[in-house]
């Protein structure tokens, strides 16, 4: 991992069915993410927030669809944001709905693939959010990106397909338990890895990470990481507009973060959905900094003490 931490802020909410996710940034700096940092011996840059540029005029054949030009407008934005600060150091996208990641992976995968190294993507998420333009009921764009990286069926010419197109076959979705019957149909079509809750409760979260990524380190790759507020339970992340139920604990989400870090192949990551508007106290954002502190390389002894 790079030692120079590179803090780039998307307060992105167009993606989402309610306000709130655009304070997400604010809500990460002010929970001390690059305080947390630096005490790891870290370097950290924080570039501020990203802005979108202008609105192109777009639109869809499927009514549900909205704010689509605002979502091709921040995914220039951010892929070009997290293609500079991936040259720089390592990216850490603070959101800002899910959304956001159409521009910050799209932009990760032009640097990796200019250093000809394949990009794989850990999805840390309750939903899978690989429906597209056609498929999706809600309309709500943050349920998009992951088909639209992957070059999935469904967009028509609404917006140019993503640069380096992510192959499906390197992306893994862990913490699974809301997917629509459209989404599974295109998830098995295309050959993403898959782990739900269930399989998660049955063999435990250890193999199924520790095998995906020494499938990563077996081809050289660069693996970038999105963590979702809600593939943690509601019970310890409330800060969330789309909870639900069963997700994961809190050991099961820092034992993720922490064979991360000693796999030694993360290079970027995205932590998304965060709804300050909903938390308690700033629970969930404390939460968040601490995995990503995890993810860096604070050790289980090193955490400090919460007082709620």
């Amino acid at each position: 991992m790079h030692d120079t931490c590179i803090l780039v802020g998307a307060p992105v909410q167009d993606g989402a069915g309610r306000r709130g996710c655009d304070m997400g940034p604010s809500a990460y700096r002010t929970a001390g993410l690059g305080e947390a940092l630096e005490a790891l011996g870290l370097r950290v840059q924080d570039r501020g927030n990203v802005a979108p540029g202008q609105l192109p005029a777009i639109t869809h054949a499927n009514p549900a669809v909205h704010h689509l030009p605002e979502f091709a407008a921040w995914t220039q934005a951010l892929g070009d944001a997290a293609y500079e600060a991936a040259g720089a150091g390592f990216p850490i996208f603070l959101g800002g709905d899910h959304s956001l990641s159409a521009g910050t992976i799209s932009g990760i995968a032009r640097h990796a693939a200019e250093r000809r190294r394949p990009l794989f993507v850990l999805w840390l998420d309750a939903h899978p959010d690989f429906h597209s333009f056609e498929s999706t009921a809600s309309g709500n764009l943050h349920g998009v990106p992951m088909a639209y990286l992957t070059g999935q069926p469904g967009f028509g010419d609404a917006m140019p397909p993503p640069p380096v197109p992510l192959d499906p076959a390197h992306v893994a979705m862990m913490g699974l338990r809301s997917v629509d019957p459209a989404e599974r149909a295109a998830l098995a079509w295309a050959g993403v890895t898959v782990h739900d809750m269930r399989a998660i409760d049955e063999t435990g979260l250890v193999p199924l990470l520790r095998a995906f990524l020494e499938r990563v380190s077996a081809a050289n790759g660069v693996l970038h990481v999105s963590l979702d507020v809600d593939f943690l339970d509601p019970g310890i992340a409330p800060a969330v507009g789309t909870t639900v139920p069963g997700g994961a604990t809190f050991r099961e989400a820092h034992l993720a973060m922490e064979m991360l870090h000693d796999s030694g192949l993360v290079g970027s990551l995205d932590l998304v959905e965060l709804n300050p508007f909903l938390d308690e106290r700033g629970r969930t954002a404390l939460l968040m900094v601490d995995l990503a502190a995890s993810l860096m390389g604070r050790q289980i002894f090193d955490r400090p003490t919460r007082s709620f």
